[in-house]
C-alpha cells in the first residue's frame, strides 16, 4: 500500500515540502554526512545540505582509539546547532560512549548512536542515558557484528545503523555483504522503524540497500561532493525510493 503525504524536510524552493511515498510505514530520509563537507565551512556546508533538501544531518565523532581518526566533539557540534533547524544525528564511533552521550545531548544534537562493540556490555543503560536528555536513541553495527547482537534492543531503541564500510574514514567502497544483515535487521526491528546505512553509498547503492530494507541513507562524498547538493539529494532519494518498491 502507498500512502501519501507531505514532509518539511524534503525539498521545494518555496515551501520546502515535496510530495514523498510512504511504503509499509517507511519513508527514505537522506542524512548527508558531514564528514565530507569542508570543515573550513562548517556553518554554511551545514546550511547548504538543509536548503538542498536533507532530512537529517549525520555528524560523525571518532575519537583516534575505537577508530583510527579523530574528528568532530561537543564544541563542534554546538557551533554547527545554530546553522540548521533539521535532526542532528550524532554517531559515536568512541570507546566510553557513557563519558560523552551528556555531552554531545547539551551540544544540540537530537539523535545519539553508539556502537554495541564499545557498549561494554550495556547498551540498555546507554540507551536510558540518552533518553534521560530527551533525545532519539540509536545502536550501530560494524559490517562483521552479526544483527542478533542487537535483539535485545529491540523495542528500545528509535532506530539501528548497519555501517556498509569499516568506521573511521570518508570515500571507502560499499560492503555488498552487509547487505543480508540488513534484511535481517529489517525483519527484526519491523516495517516503521528506521534502519540506516553508512559507508559507500552512491544512487546504486542506496537501491540496494533500501531494496533489503534500508530507509535512511547516510551519504558524505555523493553528497558534498557534488557541485549541485540539492540533485544529488534527490537521486539518492529517488534510487532509494525504486529500490524501496523493487521487489
Amino acid at each position: 500500500d502507498y500512502k501519501f503525504f507531505y514532509s518539511h524536510s524534503c525539498y521545494n524552493p518555496e515551501t520546502r515540502s515535496a510530495l514523498i511515498i510512504s511504503i509499509n510505514n517507511r519513508v527514505i530520509k537522506i542524512a548527508p554526512s558531514l564528514l565530507s563537507a569542508d570543515f573550513a565551512e562548517l556553518g554554511k556546508e551545514t546550511q547548504r545540505a538543509s536548503s538542498a533538501g536533507a532530512d537529517w544531518l549525520h555528524v560523525d565523532v571518532m575519537d583516534g582509539h575505537f577508530v583510527p581518526n579523530i574528528t568532530i566533539g561537543p564544541v563542534v557540534t554546538a557551533a554547527i546547532r545554530p546553522h540548521t533547524k533539521l535532526p542532528l544525528d550524532v554517531h559515536l564511533m568512541i570507546s566510553e560512549p557513557e563519558k560523552y552521550i551528556e555531552p554531545f545531548c547539551k551540544a544540540g544534537a537530537d539523535m545519539v548512536s553508539f556502537h554495541i562493540e564499545a557498549s561494554g556490555g550495556h547498551s540498555e543503560k546507554l540507551v536510558d542515558l540518552i533518553k534521560k536528555f530527551g533525545k532519539k536513541a540509536g545502536v550501530v553495527l560494524n559490517p562483521a557484528t552479526p544483527a542478533v547482537s542487537v535483539g535485545a534492543l529491540i523495542g528500545k531503541v528509535d532506530y539501528v545503523l548497519a555501517m556498509t564500510v569499516w568506521p573511521g574514514f570518508g570515500g571507502q567502497k560499499f560492503i555488498a555483504d552487509v547487505l543480508p544483515k540488513i534484511k535481517e535487521l529489517r525483519l527484526m526491528f519491523g516495517n516503521g522503524f528506521d534502519v540506516q546505512v553508512d559507508g559507500g553509498l552512491n544512487p546504486q547503492t542506496a537501491f540496494e540497500c533500501a531494496r533489503n530494507g534500508a530507509n535512511v541513507i547516510v551519504a558524505g562524498t555523493a553528497v558534498f561532493g557534488q557541485k549541485d547538493l540539492a540533485a544529488a539529494i534527490k537521486a539518492l532519494r529517488d534510487n532509494a525510493l525504486k529500490g524501496m518498491k523493487s521487489p
